[in-house]
């Protein structure tokens, strides 16, 4: 059902550089059952084996290792699709800002503030960062390891994603320019 679009989302991901190898992952949610996810393992750009993850209950071993985090955000908000990837000028600067403040126009217009959060990932304080910041916003990074970005389709959530890395890759450029 999901399969098409969570692999087309994937490819651009790939497409653009914002994950690698068999890293992020997507998720879209099922009415107020859970959602879907893809397996662990699997490469975003490839058709993959859907995974349905309960709000509550039990979780089945399949499902990606970032599950407790599209789980709670899930739980705590109204967002449809996550993708979680692992753009590199992004997590660069999330290991040097708390806050990333995009200075680029479309940054500044659609998301002027970037949190930053900590926690292992996987780990239920990720989740809970995550999903607490995602409340009130559609982006967030976790501290060296990559965004997450939510919305009502996986195609907005995407375009959060690439705005991400595109804002932070202005910033990186501006500061190598100002230290001419």
């Amino acid at each position: 059902m999901y399969s098409r679009e969570f692999e087309r989302i994937g490819k651009r991901l790939f497409a653009e550089h914002l994950v690698g190898g068999n890293f992020g992952n997507i998720s879209v949610r099922k009415g107020t059952e859970g959602f879907f996810i893809k397996q662990t393992g699997a490469y975003l750009d490839a058709a993959a084996e859907l995974v349905f993850v309960p709000l509550q209950g039990d979780v089945p071993e399949t499902a990606s290792s970032e599950y407790r985090v599209h789980r709670e955000v899930y739980r705590k908000t109204k967002h449809e699709a996550i993708v979680h990837a692992h753009p590199p000028c992004a997590v660069a600067a999330s290991l040097v800002m708390d806050v990333i403040v995009p200075e680029d126009s479309e940054g500044e217009m659609f998301c002027p503030k970037i949190p930053v959060v900590r926690g292992a990932p996987g780990s239920p304080e990720i989740a809970d960062a995550v999903a607490n910041v995602l409340l009130c916003s559609k982006l967030v990074i976790a501290r060296g390891h990559g965004t997450f970005a939510a919305g009502k389709t996986l195609d907005e959530a995407y375009v959060y994603t690439s705005l991400a890395e595109y804002s932070c890759r202005v910033l990186a450029l501006k500061k190598h320019l100002l230290q001419r």
